[in-house]
Order: C-alpha cells, then structure tokens, then sequence
C-alpha cells in the first residue's frame, strides 16, 4: 500500500483499544493499491461500497443494543447462549448492569473510526478528478454526498454513544509527529456543528428518491441526510447535552470543557427547523404514513392491525425514509414469534423476546388515553378476571379468560402485543379459512403447559408478554421449521420525524403552537385513535385541562414516542437523552407468573430483575481503558 495515502495504523490504535483485527483487509479486493482502487468507476465503487459495509445490523437482536440493553425487552435467563456464542458478553448484559470499562460491550470506538478512516480515502481520491476517468460529473457528485453522509452517520453514532469525541475530517500522513495523532476529543457542540456541517455539503447532490429499486434501494438520499440531521440536532437539544450540570468536570487534559452545561433553547429551535426540513423533503419524495390494503375477508379490526403491523415487516413500504438492506430482520422473528398451536415445536418458535409489563401499561386505553387517566374506564385491579365476549373475539379469543388490563386497550397494543387469550393472526397456516379469514384464528395461549409456555427450556416468554409486532404476518411454523418473510429494518420511518418535530416545537414554543397536535394527531388516526385534544377532553379526569402546559405536553409526546416507536430500539436512547433513565432503569423487571398454569396462579404480578442504572455514569458508553496507554490525551467519561 503507497503509504501516504493510508492513515497509519497506529492512529487507529491511538483513538481506539488495541486489537489483533487487521485493518488494511477492508480495500476491495484484489486491489493492490490503493491508486489502483480509483483507476476506474467499477473499482471506485467497490471502495464505495465499502464504505456502506459499516452500517449496523439494526435488525438483529444480537447487533441492536436498543433491542436487549435496555428494559423495553427482556429474555429467558437460561437462553443466554441463543443470542451470542459461548459465555461471551452480549447486549443483555448491559441490561443486567454489566457493562465495564476494560472490555466495553458492543464498543463501537475501534470499528467506527475504522469506518471513518475508509469515508477519508474515498473522498480524497474521489475529489481529484485525475481520478476515476471514467465517472460522470453527477455520478462523482453524488457519490462524494453519499461517503459524507454516511461518515456523518458514523460520527453521529460515536456522539450518541459517548458522547464529545475527537474528530478526524482528514487522515494523517503516516510521517506526522505523534503528537498530531494524539487527537483529543472535541467539545460537544463543535462535533455537533462538524456533523452538520457534513450533511449540508452532502444533501444537494443526493437524489430525492432512488430510481433504480432493484439495486440501490438503502442507498443515502436527501431524506436520508435530512432525517440524520434532524436527530442529531434533537439530540443535541435534549436533557443530556443541553443544560446537563453533570458533565461539568467533564474536560480535556488541558482544560477545556467537552460539554456547555448552560441550557440553550435555540438548540430546540435548531431541531424543530431541521424535523420541519426532513419531514417537508419526504413529502416531496412521496413518503407517507403507510397503511395497508383492507381486505374483504378480514374484520374492520384485523384490516387496522394489518396496517399497524405491517408498516415495520413490509418491505419498502411508503413510510421508510431509510430501510437498512443489510439487516433483514429474519433472526428477530424467529426469537419473537410465539407457539400458537400443539403442531408448533418450542425451538422453531423461540417466543424469547418478552415485553415487560411496564411497556404493556405504556399503551393508552381504547380510548386514547393513560390507564391511570381513563375516566370511564376501571383499571385499578388490573389482574381482576375477566371473559371475552363476541364482540372481543377479534382481539382476545370468544370465551376465553384473561386479565382485565388486556381488555379495552387501543389498537395498537393488540398489533404490537402477544398475550395469553390475544388473538394473533396470521396469513399462513391459517386454521380458520384457506381463504385468511380472522374468524376463530390462532390465538396465544401462554399459561404453563400451554402450546405459548410448554415448560421447554429456554424456549418461553419471560413476562408474557410476546413482541407480535416484528413479525411479519406470512411467517411459517410447523412441527420442525419456521420460514420468515425477510423485511429491511426500518432504520428512520415517517412516524419518528412526526413525533422529533412535536417535541422539538413544544420545546421551542410552547403547546399553543398548532403543529404539535397535527402531527401527533396524524400518528393517533393511524392507529385508529382520536386526536390528542379530542381524546383528552372527553374522556380524561381532569378534561384535559392541562394541555396548554409545555411539561405535561412533553410527557404526553415522550409516551407518544414509547408507543408508536415500541421494539424499534428507539427508547433506549431516547432515555438516554432525555435524562430519564435513572428513574425508568432503576424500576423493577416485572411479569405475570408464567410459571403457574391456572389464570388465578398465573395473573400474578412477579418480579423478574431488579435493574441497576448508576448516573451519571451510564448515560455514556466507557472508552476502553487500554486506549489511555496510547493515547495520552484522551480523557474517560465520568464514573468510568
């Protein structure tokens, strides 16, 4: 390799722990060097799409720490191995307050900069037209936006993470002094503006869609960039960075402070301008809110969970602003779909991954609202008996017995949630009708000895409550295998925009300003609810007299957020940011007693793990320790 054009190695070590990964492998292959890489458009694009190649499998359980670090899932202690290989650390472990400094779990520290590195060659010898003869202007313009986007991406992710980290906009010549590879790490709000900064040269030569979707669909677009922008900005607006006195001795060797602990509002206006770009560039592009096609076999009921359920397992559907293409989501079904019939072996319908009952009491009533809130509707026994009539049996089995907090909920707990007595439909295998009727189809049945909870090890739904919403409906399961549709992991979808806009226009002016509702609104008629005021005016204790109050607005957005976003991996950042995770992750893992096989026995409410979560440590990922003996200007984050 011509070694000026590498960044060294050694710089990887000094931003980075040691390791035996060779990096110089990631060049495309059979390409010499790194000259020859660039000689034309066929061997540029390899080095392009090597580029892509670090982007996160998001739809695995085992890739995604929002999925299993934090308390929005929850699995069988025993199925450890199911998820990792060996005894190795794995996501949950940082769930059960296992995470450490000397060995990180899931570090991305090495890999993104690694990531980075890759973006810089691209870009310095993609700009040099000398280069690439045979590359078109445009192609050359919008091959450089997609490298920046995508490296923004990969700071972005590092700033998440942990926070104020070093920048490396160009590679270092490998005779550089040392002391310029002692990169320290840059003040938060300069990685922010850096990021931004990164996205505003990219998106104007994006393409708005992708025309060719038999090849490049995943593939950065103005959306893309604008929607990456807009949670950043929102990020750095929230709780964590902004105002956050904790951080406060958070400096460099030579003093200079990472973080502004003073609060800056125009940060909230900054996010609520760039949600409001990223929203207006998907309309432009036709990304909608997805909804499914009714079908004159199935009830009015089924048809509105098709379209809940769908617009996470359909692929490509109107409401991806960015589908990951290399994370098609087929071992995160098998984990969540749940044995419906005796015919169904536990091992092919793992059923591991459990909601705990705290995000099953997130979901409002059917009319809209907080359980707690509801003044016509009576939750305060929730584990009181109760028998589904007729007219439930679309959403829990006719005659069937269960807990009374399963009964009179909106929509979307039915199509997100797997429950004992919930009906879940399915296309296939369909015992019903050949025709996919959801008269008299599957139902859960979980009690202990039951086709959902046979007693196998390992192979049972810890609280009761199984993820339904990840599995795509035309899932196959027979006595000795399970086929999954594979679906692209909804990275960014329409909802999240929606739902970055309301919170960062509540921040910025207040609940009196009209967009806040509208978009909350579009979301809540989605999901077959009334709008925010409607709702909370008719059927709340105090009709909703508080919602001219920017505090309880928020609160209403962030459960909005909860509840639309559930098993997306979106709550545990958001936690994160919004410096709740103290109290949410501090909060018992609770259940009903699966070990029970009568309703009485088993709708008792059991603790399954008393969760630790210590601030302000937590809140960041640690630099692992063995980067400090390489690079001396490097400082931990607290409490590490």
């Amino acid at each position: 390799m011509q070694s000026k054009k590498l960044w060294p190695l050694v710089f990887v070590l000094l931003l980075a722990s040691s390791s035996c990964k060779k990096y110089l492998d990631v060049v495309p292959d059979n390409v010499p060097t790194i000259d020859n890489a660039f000689t034309s458009k066929n061997e540029a694009e390899k080095f392009l799409f090597t580029c892509y190649s670090y982007l996160p499998a998001d739809g695995s359980p085992t890739s995604n720490p929002g999925f299993l670090a934090g308390d929005e899932m929850w699995i069988p202690a025993s199925r450890r191995g199911t998820f990792d290989t060996g005894s190795a650390p794995m996501m949950w472990d940082i769930a059960l307050g296992r995470q450490n400094s000397a060995n990180p779990i899931y570090s991305l520290w090495s890999s993104r900069y690694q990531a980075i590195r890759q973006c810089n060659i691209f870009l310095e010898n993609v700009q040099d037209e000398n280069k690439v003869f045979d590359l078109t202007s445009d192609m050359r313009s919008r091959w450089l936006s997609e490298v920046k986007t995508l490296k923004a991406f990969y700071n972005f992710q590092l700033l998440r993470m942990y926070g104020p980290i070093p920048i490396v906009d160009t590679n270092i010549d490998i005779d550089a002094p040392t002391s310029e590879m002692m990169v320290s790490r840059a003040p938060f709000d300069e990685c922010v503006n850096y990021i931004v900064k990164l996205l505003d040269e990219a998106t104007p030569a994006l393409p708005l869609v992708i025309s060719d979707r038999t090849t490049e669909l995943g593939r950065m677009t103005q959306p893309i960039a604008l929607a990456i922008k807009a949670k950043l900005l929102v990020l750095a607006a929230s709780p964590l960075f902004n105002g956050n006195a904790d951080y406060n001795r958070l400096v460099n060797r030579d003093g200079t402070p990472l973080v502004n602990t003073a609060f800056d509002k125009t940060k909230w206006d900054r996010a609520a301008v760039a949600s409001k770009a990223a929203i207006d560039a998907c309309d432009q592009a036709g990304i909608k809110l997805y909804t499914a096609v009714p079908l004159g076999v199935l009830s009015a009921f089924t048809n509105q969970q098709m379209t809940l359920r769908n617009v996470i397992s359909e692929r490509w559907n109107t409401e991806r602003v960015w589908g990951l293409s290399n994370s098609t989501a087929g071992q995160l079904q098998r984990v969540a779909m749940g044995c419906l019939t005796s015919s169904f072996t536990p091992n092919n319908s793992n059923a591991q991954l459990a909601a705990p009952m705290k995000i099953a009491d997130l979901f409002y009533t059917k009319n809209g609202v907080p359980m707690n809130e509801d003044r016509l509707l009576d939750f305060t026994v929730k584990n009181e008996l109760r028998t589904a009539t007729a007219d439930e049996r679309f959403a829990i089995s006719q005659f069937y017995q269960t807990a009374r907090v399963n009964f009179d909920r909106e929509p979307r707990f039915y199509a997100d949630l797997g429950f004992d007595g919930g009906v879940w439909y399915m296309v296939a295998n369909n015992p019903a009708s050949p025709l996919g009727s959801d008269e008299g189809t599957f139902y859960m049945q979980a009690k202990f000895t039951q086709p959902g909870n046979s007693g196998a090890e390992g192979y049972y739904n810890e609280t009761g409550y199984f993820i339904k919403k990840l599995v795509e409906a035309n899932l196959t399961n027979s006595s000795n295998s399970n086929t999954v549709k594979p679906y692209d992991w909804p990275e960014i979808r329409l909802a999240d925009l929606y739902l970055l806009y309301a919170e960062a226009l509540n921040e910025s002016k207040g609940p009196t300003d009209p967009d806040i509702f509208k978009y909350l609104d579009l979301i809540r008629l989605r999901a077959g609810l009334e709008g925010v005021r409607d709702s909370w005016t008719k059927y709340t204790k105090d009709f909703g007299a508080r919602l001219g109050d920017v505090d309880y607005v928020r609160n209403i957005i962030r459960r909005e957020r909860g509840i639309e976003l559930a098993f997306e991996g979106s709550r545990f950042w958001d936690l994160r940011r919004w410096k709740t995770a103290a109290s949410e992750l501090n909060a018992p893992i609770t259940g009903w007693t699966i070990s029970q096989s009568s309703a009485v026995g088993y709708y008792q409410t059991r603790v399954i793990y008393n969760q630790t979560f210590i601030a302000p440590r937590d809140y960041l990922w640690p630099i692992q320790t063995g980067a400090f003996r390489v690079n001396t200007n490097l400082v931990q984050n607290p409490g590490w």
